[in-house]
């Protein structure tokens, strides 16, 4: 059987460069307390990832390029795959912290020559924990299936499981070189009609496009290729105006983490109170803290800021490689000075991206990254990110919220005390990516910057702590046990 990466895929390995890496991450804290053995060594890990890796199949594959990138690669099982091999163990050198080692881990690309993830065992937490950083390259998973990877290893109790044998299946091999070079051939003489539908979805979607939205008449071309298209119309969107902040611009290779939890209750009760879900408090949170750490440095612009928030479109169990996910691109009210009323409008900025969305799920990201033919995506690709990053920065930040279990999970024997995610920042998207992660009763915050942009991010997340108190009084008491909760409306 046969895989080729999507020019999606593809995207993700071509805007990597020296100062910018294309891999999604996550740190584990796990107490090894109950344990077997009272601890988790790389060897119990690696043994572990033996009788579980056939249920995650993207982390076996590993790529296989076409003869002078001539054509997008293609998947393919690594014969000699040892999951030991991706697995290291250290321990924390004082007086350093987990997040410095952390994010020099997170700096370094991962090598193309295996498959395309690595997992480090990190010793040395205060109580005897330990921590298990995780990355795997973007190309091969997205939020939904990089969940199910994390699932497969993970337990419901200490004493863990023995999962069902692999079922027999065709090997996902890569095709020979000529048939390879064969192939390219056909798709390079098919490429312009695939180029012009890609364009022509584009248009329709051409007021949804950061940067593009804001060109004169965009929303009336958006329009009229809908009708010619004989697609309906569909819910107009806010303005997508990029103000110039200090989150926007050129990455340097150096990154700085911080991470931290909320409790999921208090943003529930923040979202049932004002008619919102939790990933549209999440939206308001972030507006609140970047507000007050732009009027901390005297950069707060007139304008909203535009977050990109990440759509998954996969079939949960899939365990294909690759990803299936759009993007909404949304104002956040940093704006507006009242508390309240920034809840509000970044409420109504969110139900009017999700009420487009329902009626025309964007695919302008995938559509942009087939126009050009692959060669010329692969030379391009980096560069114009960087160009584009200092001329015309599409967005200022990455959102990403991903729903996890609510109840505890076990590591090799260990609970699992939270995880905390971890993304990317580009030159295109800018110096600081947030992403959360729902788990046992908490939202587990990953903020992932540049220093360049962003060299006080454990401010950030303060910042975040600060916005949830605000809200849940502005939310009012909780509800008493028995009674619905009422929901806030204001004047």
């Amino acid at each position: 059987m046969m895989r080729q990466l999507t020019a999606l895929d593809a995207q993700f390995l071509h805007a990597e460069s020296p100062t910018t890496t294309a891999h999604v991450a996550g740190v584990a804290i796990v107490d090894p307390a109950r344990a077997p053995s009272g601890a988790i060594t790389a060897r119990t890990l690696a043994a572990l990832l033996r009788r579980r890796i056939h249920l995650a199949p993207a982390l076996r594959m590993r790529l296989a390029e076409v003869p002078f990138g001539l054509d997008l690669p293609y998947w393919t099982e690594d014969p000699g795959f040892d999951p030991a091999e991706h697995v290291y163990e250290t321990t924390l050198p004082a007086p350093e912290l987990l997040t410095d080692v952390v994010a020099r881990i997170h700096e370094r690309r991962l090598d193309r020559d295996r498959p395309l993830w690595e997992m480090h065992l990190i010793h040395g937490l205060s109580g005897g924990r330990v921590a298990i950083y995780t990355k795997v390259h973007h190309c091969a998973i997205d939020g939904v299936s990089g969940a199910e990877a994390l699932a497969a290893v993970l337990d419901l109790a200490p004493e863990g499981r023995e999962p069902a044998p692999a079922e027999p299946a065709e090997p996902v091999t890569a095709p020979g070189p000529l048939t390879m070079l064969a192939g390219a051939a056909m798709r390079s003489v098919t490429h312009p009609v695939r180029a012009l539908d890609s364009l022509r979805r584009t248009a329709a979607d051409l007021d949804a496009v950061p940067v593009a939205a804001t060109l004169p008449g965009a929303r009336w071309v958006a329009r009229a290729a809908r009708l010619l298209g004989g697609e309906p119309d569909v819910p107009a969107l806010p303005p997508l105006d990029v103000p110039r902040t200090p989150l926007t611009g050129p990455v340097s290779g150096q990154r700085r983490f911080a991470y931290g939890s909320l409790p999921l209750a208090e943003l529930r009760r923040v979202g049932r109170a004002f008619g919102m879900s939790v990933n549209d408090v999440v939206m308001a949170l972030c507006a609140s803290a970047l507000r007050t750490w732009l009027r901390e440095r005297d950069a707060l612009p007139e304008r909203p800021l535009i977050a990109a928030v990440p759509v998954g479109a996969r079939r949960r169990g899939s365990g294909e490689p690759g990803n299936r996910i759009s993007a909404m691109a949304v104002p956040i009210a940093t704006d507006v000075a009242d508390p309240l009323r920034r809840l509000l409008a970044t409420k109504s900025a969110m139900a009017a991206a999700k009420r487009r969305f329902a009626s025309s799920p964007a695919t302008w990201l995938s559509d942009l990254s087939t126009i050009l033919p692959p060669p010329v995506t692969a030379l391009a690709t980096a560069p114009v990110f960087r160009l584009a990053g200092m001329a015309f920065p599409p967005i200022n930040l990455i959102v990403s919220n991903v729903p996890g279990p609510r109840f505890p999970l076990y590591l090799c024997g260990g609970r699992v005390e939270a995880y905390y995610p971890m993304s990317v920042v580009t030159d295109l998207s800018g110096g600081l990516s947030v992403t959360c992660f729902s788990y046992d009763g908490s939202l587990c915050f990953g903020l992932l910057a540049c220093p360049r942009h962003v060299d006080d991010v454990w401010r950030l997340f303060g910042h975040l702590r600060a916005a949830l108190t605000e809200l849940t009084a502005l939310a009012g008491p909780p509800p008493v046990p028995g009674e619905r909760a009422k929901v806030r409306v204001p004047a």
